[in-house]
C-alpha cells in the first residue's frame, strides 16, 4: 500500500471515530437523566425547528421574479404539507414531496 492509501485509510478512522463519539456522547451524559425537564423540552420542539430551518434554507434561492416563479418547489412543499396534514406521517409526506420535485425537474415540468 501506498502512503497516499495508508493516510486516507487513516483520515477515515478518524473521522469514523470522532462521529461516533460526538453521538456516544449526550446518551453516556444523560443515562441517568432521561426526565430532565431540558430534555424533555429538547425533544419536544428541536424537531419541529430543525424542520422549519431546512425548509427555509431550501426555499431561500427561489427567484421569484423569474419564470416559472419557483412553481416546482412550491407543488413539493404543498404536497408535502397536505400529506402530512392528512396522514401526520413524516416520512410519507417528505418522501412524496421530494419526489414530486425530483420528477418535476428531471422531466422538465413548468420550465
Amino acid at each position: 500500500m501506498s502512503e497516499e492509501t495508508i493516510y486516507l485509510l487513516l483520515v477515515c478512522l478518524v473521522m469514523t471515530v470522532a462521529t461516533f463519539i460526538t453521538r456516544l456522547i449526550p446518551f453516556v451524559a444523560f443515562r441517568d437523566r432521561h426526565d430532565h425537564p431540558l430534555l424533555l423540552y429538547l425533544g419536544r420542539y428541536m424537531p419541529p425547528a430543525i424542520m422549519t430551518l431546512l425548509v427555509l434554507y431550501s426555499l431561500k434561492s427561489l427567484d421569484l421574479a423569474q419564470a416559472p416563479h419557483g412553481i416546482n418547489e412550491l407543488l413539493a412543499l404543498l404536497l408535502t404539507t397536505l400529506l402530512h396534514l392528512w396522514r401526520g406521517n413524516a416520512l410519507l409526506s417528505i418522501f412524496a414531496g421530494t419526489l414530486l420535485y425530483m420528477v418535476a425537474v428531471q422531466s422538465g415540468w413548468f420550465v
